[in-house]
């Protein structure tokens, strides 16, 4: 199941390839501790916070039911630049992330971006002028939008699209924790 945690505080378990020349045998678990998967590792952990919002880089991005492309599957490709995703565990230049709708999995970080991207969720929703709902109606999007947040303060949020711009009520929109700050 891919919500199973691959790397915990304790061991992953790594099939084992066979030694060269020698004939292939049943596929056996090597137990690593921690310090030996980090020794695997070209890179360590960013030094960024986790868990953390980011976005998809392009518009073709592999989810991995783990974090490496040649021992793990892939089990989604998300076709939407610019969709926000959580990190939630790092390693080596892999990042463990979350989608809107709660699918986990691994990506390598060269897909991801730290550009801040909302999605909209609910029904369809009213975006301000201002930060207040007494404001003028800036326009309305549609639940499943990606925006980009410009600032996030308080219970509003600042996003645009398309060359259009609004503040929209921070809990109408997955890409932000209650009371980040975001830009200004």
């Amino acid at each position: 199941m891919i919500r199973a945690a691959l790397l915990s505080l304790g061991t992953l378990a790594i099939a084992a390839a066979p030694a060269p020349g020698t004939a292939p045998v049943a596929p056996a678990a090597t137990k690593l501790t921690p310090a030996a998967v980090l020794k695997e590792c070209k890179e360590g952990p960013s030094g960024a916070p986790v868990p953390r919002f980011a976005s998809i880089k392009s518009n073709s991005a592999m989810l991995r039911t783990g974090p490496d492309d040649r021992r793990f599957p892939i089990a989604w490709e998300y076709k939407r630049r610019g969709l926000p995703v959580e990190i939630i565990a790092e390693y080596c230049i892999w990042r463990q992330v979350r989608d809107p709708d709660g699918t986990l999995g691994w990506m390598n970080k060269s897909l991801l971006s730290a550009e801040r991207t909302g999605y909209v969720t609910g029904g369809i929703r009213t975006l301000y002028t201002a930060p207040d709902l007494q404001s003028r109606v800036a326009w309305r999007v549609e639940p499943g939008t990606v925006m980009t947040i410009t600032l996030c303060e308080s219970l509003w949020c600042r996003v645009s699209n398309a060359g259009r711009s609004g503040y929209i009520l921070r809990n109408q929109l997955w890409g932000t924790y209650p009371n980040e700050a975001i830009g200004g």
